[in-house]
């Protein structure tokens, strides 16, 4: 699990293709990795992966072809910006909120306004992730934490403030790129209660036996 607070901003270093996956290179920007064993995960841009080498100045990780085509990795290129975070640890603050580091689908870019010092962005989602999107609610963007300000059809908006944009790969985004989108985990829970009809009904029973009545 992850909290969507970016710790640094690391670079590909290379993409080494390996029967069909990708060893993916990561220069970790001096994030300190002393605490990190192999077969840990560390989330690059919001995709959990797991650290197979550990170096001086980064780590490598396998990437399946699964994943290379259902995120923004396998767009990736030396010397891309990506966002990194290593995984919570049970004493760690919980600053953004609870992330799995599985996508869900890609968004889009659409657009980029200042708003005051900060920046208001539009993104853009297939329907299918759009249903789980709530204004003041929560979502991860490229491994980022962020609040829905607002939300209309397939669309929804997010303030950036400059340390936000300065301090992820946000800053090397354009209108029009894909960003990988992780919707609140609570959102799919509540849908799969109710869908399956066991969700407990808030009846008079149910309130004294929790003691609300």
């Amino acid at each position: 699990m992850f909290t969507g607070i970016i710790q640094t901003v690391g670079r590909i270093a290379r993409l080494e293709p390996r029967g069909g996956d990708v060893r993916l290179y990561v220069d970790t920007a001096g994030l300190d990795l002393t605490d990190v064993q192999l077969g840990d995960s560390i989330a690059v841009s919001g995709v959990c992966l797991t650290a197979v080498t550990l170096e001086a100045s980064g780590f490598s990780a396998d990437v399946s072809n699964e994943t290379l085509s259902l995120t923004t990795l396998g767009k990736l290129k030396g010397g891309d910006p990506v966002n990194l975070e290593k995984a919570l640890r049970l004493a760690d603050r919980l600053g953004g909120h609870l992330v799995s580091g599985h996508v869900d689908g890609l968004g889009k870019v659409v657009s980029v306004t200042p708003d005051g010092r900060s920046q208001r962005w539009v993104f853009e989602v297939p329907a299918t992730l759009s249903r789980y999107i709530a204004a003041k609610g929560s979502i991860c963007i490229d491994g980022t934490s962020l609040t829905v300000n607002e939300v209309a059809g397939h669309r929804f908006g997010v303030n950036l403030i400059p340390h936000t944009v300065e301090h992820t790969a946000f800053h090397a985004r354009r209108p029009g790129d894909a960003v990988n989108i992780e919707v609140d985990v609570v959102a799919r829970y509540v849908e799969r209660l109710l869908s399956s009809g066991e969700a407990p009904r808030l009846d008079e029973a149910f309130l004294k036996q929790h003691g609300f009545a």
